[in-house]
């Protein structure tokens, strides 16, 4: 029975990677003219997000700032409610059954040897090592191919993981929950901005909220997809690397299941933010939704924040 249930947390999670993109992020567009489902788009795409250009070395790190103003932009609008709220529905079903979902893991866990070595080895595959390690094979075959696609890839892969690293660490900073495995009550203790101190002290007791495994993973297979359209096997082979990883960290008492989906949204979006460094989606920033500037006056001074419906 704990094997079954297993299997069908599994599914469940992956089924939420599948529809991820479409659902969880809609702020993030592409160009009309792009179709990343079909290997004949291969030209265009390298027409319309420059996979013929050779990056510059730095900017992996110079677009940061860009790609936060976008995601900002992007996200906070109008229309992205319907799918904040349904990520957050989301979330809070999962909450709400962490504590038995955790335990069925924990169980299973223990009980096959085969499930606990599996579990380990998936943990690591997430924790950004291995990510980096991907993103430097592609710049060393782009040197020495002189294949300019590859070095962006590489590139991109690099400030996907940071732009979205940096992220997820303030809300982890700022969420405090404690992972599964050191949790001190059902579904753990939530503690609004913790004492920092405390915090690296005991990251375990701070950092469970959202899965930075999950985000830096789904960044980096949205990343190789975007830019390799032709490998029409890369999302569902790395979507269901995720999804395992997702399944092992939850057994290993890393993180509960409703880490993930803010976890998928932000590293789908950051992973398309870098990947499209052509889109800065200026009609989200004229349209945007709201808007906040300082306000000076005789009185004093203030913000004032507008809503446009």
């Amino acid at each position: 029975m704990v094997c079954r249930k297993g299997i069908f947390v599994g599914g469940v999670l992956l089924s939420l990677l599948s529809v991820a993109p479409a659902s969880l992020v809609a702020g993030v567009r592409l160009p009309a003219a792009v179709d990343s489902s079909s290997s004949d788009t291969v030209n265009v795409h390298a027409q319309t997000s420059g996979v013929e250009d050779v990056p510059e070395w730095h900017s992996m790190f110079t677009r940061l700032p860009d790609d936060w103003m976008r995601f900002g932009r992007s996200t906070f609008r109008l229309k992205t409610i319907p799918a904040m709220v349904g990520m957050t529905v989301l979330t809070a079903v999962l909450v709400a059954t962490d504590d038995e979902t955790w335990r069925m893991s924990d169980r299973l866990y223990k009980s096959s040897s085969l499930v606990r070595g599996a579990s380990d080895m998936l943990e690591n595959i997430g924790d950004g090592r291995p990510q980096f390690g991907l993103a430097a094979g592609f710049a060393l075959y782009g040197f020495a191919m002189s294949d300019n696609r590859a070095l962006r890839t590489g590139s991109q892969l690099v400030e996907s993981i940071l732009a979205c690293g940096v992220v997820v660490q303030v809300l982890k900073h700022v969420t405090g929950r404690e992972s599964p495995l050191v949790s001190t009550g059902p579904g753990g203790k939530w503690v609004i901005l913790p004492n920092q101190i405390e915090y690296h002290k005991h990251v375990p007791h701070f950092d469970a909220y959202p899965s930075g495994h999950i985000a830096t993973s789904i960044a980096t297979v949205t990343v190789v997809a975007e830019n390799f359209p032709e490998w029409a096997w890369v999302r569902p082979v790395g979507y269901s690397i995720v999804g395992m990883i997702g399944v092992a960290m939850a057994n290993t008492g890393i993180h509960w299941y409703s880490d993930y989906p803010l976890g998928l949204a932000l590293g789908y979006s950051f992973g398309m933010l870098a990947a499209h460094p052509e889109i800065h989606d200026d009609e989200a920033a004229e349209n945007s939704a709201v808007s906040v500037a300082p306000v000076f006056s005789q009185q004093g001074a203030g913000i004032s924040l507008s809503v446009t419906f």
